[in-house]
């Protein structure tokens, strides 16, 4: 009877550990990452020359953000960001005369080191293409214009794992965003390269299918 117990035991384990560690950080996983991202650009974002000879300074922003990815192994994972427009006041030579609003959708290869593990702490850093389109520019007494940029992205963050699905998470992306400008005032059009290159800093939850 106690060999049976024994071996009824073993066989118990046996089928337990395939589904524990089926729940390792890794190949397989997809998720969604989701909070409050804040955009905060570069300072002096550019200059119109002569003659308006102004220059442009956009301030921060924040909003809510969310990611979706997918691990195709332990240690890589592809990621695309998505968030509710981004809406950031323009100073031109220090007064609020304009505002522009963006969507910055952005595709990261990602590097997770401790992937495959139990580990609770999970890093991760990433690189790859970011998308920014502006939309509804305003300016004061004219009219504004920005083309959309094209630009590099890098990537780093964190998961805190709570339980088998759900973690904490922090992460920080920089953002190549540059933009040719047209600033339309009497008729007149004048151009500028606009450097917005935000640093975004998202802080929130992250929940593995």
């Amino acid at each position: 009877m106690r060999r049976a117990l024994l071996v009824s035991s073993l066989a118990l384990t046996a089928a337990l550990v395939p589904a524990t560690s089926a729940f390792a950080y890794g190949e397989g996983d997809f998720y969604t990452r989701f909070g409050v991202a804040k955009v905060a650009p570069q300072s002096d974002n550019g200059n119109f020359g002569a003659p308006l000879d102004m220059q442009v300074d956009a301030d921060d922003d924040s909003g809510f953000a969310f990611t979706l990815g997918y691990r195709f192994h332990d240690k890589f994972g592809v990621e695309l960001l998505a968030a509710q427009r981004f809406e950031h006041q323009v100073a031109l030579d220090g007064d609020d005369l304009a505002s522009i609003k963006h969507l910055p959708p952005t595709l990261t290869l990602q590097y997770y080191p401790l992937g495959g593990t139990d580990a609770r702490v999970q890093p991760y850093l990433g690189a790859g293409l970011n998308y920014t389109h502006f939309s509804d520019e305003h300016l004061d007494g004219g009219k504004l214009d920005l083309d959309d940029s094209w630009g590099a992205a890098a990537q780093l963050g964190v998961d805190l794992l709570i339980d088998d699905h759900w973690a904490l998470n922090a992460a920080a992306w920089y953002l190549d965003i540059d933009s040719d400008a047209t600033a339309t005032l009497a008729g007149n059009d004048y151009d500028a390269k606009i450097h917005i290159d935000p640093i975004v800093v998202m802080g929130g939850l992250s929940y593995r299918f």
